[in-house]
């Protein structure tokens, strides 16, 4: 197997210092004898440089690869071809390795997503773009929310990225933290290029791989991707048609339910168990006999009615609330990330001429990389599994700060606040 950039390179380096030659030893003095010629002295090697070790690991992982790659159906002349050369791009590796040290709360996010310009812009091709009913009779996705998923992916089809995803997706698995995913995607684009379909110049995009104006990965693409405007090409870099019709493929296979919402805000009562936040996904009557009232006092549709939905508090007790539908998990094949697909729903609501939320988003301060560290190992400490103290807020962290919320007869909301950073690094005992 082959090994992790970063032993290859201390290895490397450790093993090129150990065979370094030692420094000459004094002379004795000659014998005064007639002079003789001296044979010239050779210079000793240059010692290895941090590149010289990387251009070796990377050839090492690029050997171990080729192998698995071919047996995967890419062919070795398209494998050397396209891979000859090749060299790790810094920058790929930077950025997937760098955790954002601010975490912006997500009325802040939503407060971005859903801007004048870009609710004026989304109207304007609501009314523009001819294929819209067509893509949405055949899909049964609404055409708001592929115009948000559209706006939200590359500005309407303006920032796709200029990344070599060939080169990217090398980059991010010779690195090694992804390198199982990244591989599997380096294959895709591989098997694109050997197809004759697009070539490794069309094949730009995001420094992750994410490709035109709907950000498909090079797996998605090869089996989602789709050519509506029956040109013979599937284009998701220079055509809307594609671009939209391709997103609502994925919205489809990702379980998509035509004719169902993706998500109602709603009013909670006083009282509410907020434990039940993220837990069981049941049908809107069911949150009713609990006092959960749609925010805008409308009944459910007949069809919403019928739908699990869960309960989501995305800025915590004080926030908004929502009942999420199947549709808004749906959304989540894009981006696995609550405040995403909130982005999208809410979005899509303002281009079909919703007004803002009934509950406003409460004024938060942004948590530092550090504050969120110290409260996942805060919570380790008094007893309540976060999972890794890696910063990041996800599942595992939310549900372990609802049990020490519970524990303290606090709302069990999962919601990591400032204050409940403080509370838990006081009780914890750690300090700045």
């Amino acid at each position: 197997m082959a090994l992790d950039r970063r032993v290859f390179l201390v290895l490397f380096l450790a093993g090129c210092a150990e065979t370094a030659p030692h420094p000459p030893m004094t002379p004795a003095p000659a014998p005064q004898t007639a002079p003789q010629s001296q044979a010239p002295q050779t210079p000793s090697a240059a010692p290895p440089t941090p590149a010289d070790a990387e251009t070796l690991a990377f050839d090492a992982w690029l050997s171990d690869f080729r192998p698995r790659a071919i047996a995967a159906g890419v062919s070795p002349q398209v494998f050397d071809r396209e891979l000859s050369g090749v060299t790790p791009n810094p920058r790929v590796i930077s950025l997937d390795s760098r955790q954002p040290e601010f975490s912006k709360p997500v009325g802040a996010y939503i407060a971005g997503v859903i801007s004048d310009d870009r609710i004026a812009i989304g109207r304007a091709k609501r009314e523009q773009l001819a294929f819209l009913p067509q893509i949405e009779a055949r899909y049964g996705v609404p055409r708001d929310i592929l115009l948000a998923v559209w706006a939200m992916e590359s500005a309407f089809g303006k920032l796709q990225g200029d990344f070599d995803v060939v080169r990217s997706m090398a980059s991010l698995a010779y690195d090694g933290r992804r390198r199982a995913w990244a591989e599997g995607e380096l294959i895709a684009a591989l098997k694109i290029i050997e197809s004759g379909e697009d070539t490794r110049e069309q094949l730009k995009g995001s420094w992750a791989g994410a490709m035109g104006q709907t950000q498909f990965l090079p797996s998605s693409y090869r089996a989602t991707a789709v050519d509506f405007d029956g040109d013979g090409r599937r284009d998701i870099w220079g055509s809307d048609a594609d671009s939209l019709a391709s997103a609502a493929n994925l919205l489809v296979k990702g379980g998509w339910k035509p004719g169902v919402g993706w998500a109602q805000e709603v009013i909670l009562p006083a009282g509410f168990d907020y434990a039940l936040a993220e837990g069981p996904r049941e049908i809107p009557a069911w949150w009713e006999e609990k006092g959960v009232r749609r925010a805008d006092g409308l009944p459910w549709t007949e069809a919403d009615a019928a739908q699990p939905a869960g309960l989501i508090l995305p800025a915590g007790a004080a926030g908004p609330a929502f009942l999420a539908l199947p549709n808004h998990f749906a959304i989540r094949t894009y981006n696995n990330s609550t405040s995403y697909a909130l982005g999208i729903g809410l979005l899509a609501d303002r281009f079909g001429g919703g007004g803002p939320l009934v509950t406003a988003w409460p004024q938060e301060t942004a948590l530092s990389l550090s504050d969120r560290m110290a409260a996942q190992m805060a919570l380790a400490r008094v007893g309540f599994n976060p999972g890794p103290a890696d910063g990041v807020i996800g599942a595992g962290t939310r549900k372990a700060l609802r049990a020490w919320q519970q524990s303290q007869q606090l709302p069990a909301d999962g919601y990591m606040s400032s204050d409940m950073v403080a509370r838990l690094k006081a009780q914890a005992g750690i300090t700045p």
